[in-house]
């Protein structure tokens, strides 16, 4: 195999706060692509889970990210446990307490829960970027640093701000399609390897 072993936590040496994150992943509701890194400087990148919050079990949400996403330090992903009813008279839940108040529990169908928490492939999400919860962001995207996702994210677009919004597609819709179709993140390594130096140039005509 040509190319970084995809099993390796921390696949070079000489740059220690890069770690493919698949391979330190513990919690099973947290699926993660072969190549995407965090990189941390302060934790080696290793402590990725503690930036999936408010992230409980009776949900049963999933956060899913593809194969070769960059995400870079301060990354928080927020779960649907952050949500509150909000169609009382109050959003106090009064339900996480004790002595009683168990008894306006929720049941998970009247709680405004928004589904999977989706990154496609080849993302890249800047430094402290916050993303909530059910929130679907395209293959190819670029979240700039410090913004707040709060809806989808087209494919091949450039998004920034709080609330983050789309300033840009990073190429025309016919290159676009074609991307989309050509999945070149499902290659195997060796064929990545092969055309790393066009799939870095742009130039899409060239691919092998």
């Amino acid at each position: 195999m040509k190319g970084p072993y995809k099993n390796k936590i921390h696949p070079n040496p000489n740059v220690p706060s890069l770690c493919f994150i698949k391979n330190i992943i513990k919690n099973s509701n947290i699926i993660i692509g072969d190549y995407t890194y965090y990189d941390d400087y302060e934790s080696n990148g290793e402590d990725f889970e503690k930036h999936v919050t408010h992230f409980y079990p009776f949900i049963g949400d999933r956060l899913v990210i593809g194969k070769f996403c960059t995400i870079a330090k301060g990354i928080k992903f927020i779960m649907n446990g952050a949500n509150h009813r909000m169609n009382g008279l109050t959003t106090y839940p009064f339900n996480i307490m004790s002595n009683g108040w168990e008894k306006v529990t929720p049941k998970l169908e009247e709680l405004p829960l928004k589904g999977d928490t989706i990154i496609g492939n080849d993302v890249w999400i800047g430094e402290n970027v916050s993303i909530l919860p059910g929130v679907h962001i395209g293959d190819g995207a670029i979240i700039g640093a410090n913004s707040v996702v709060a809806k989808n994210i087209e494919p091949y677009t450039i998004a920034v701000g709080n609330p983050c919004r789309v300033v840009k597609k990073r190429f025309d819709d016919e290159k676009i399609k074609k991307l989309l179709e050509l999945k070149w993140w499902d290659w195997d390594e060796n064929k990545i390897f092969d055309n790393v130096e066009v799939l870095t140039s742009g130039k899409i005509e060239d691919l092998k």
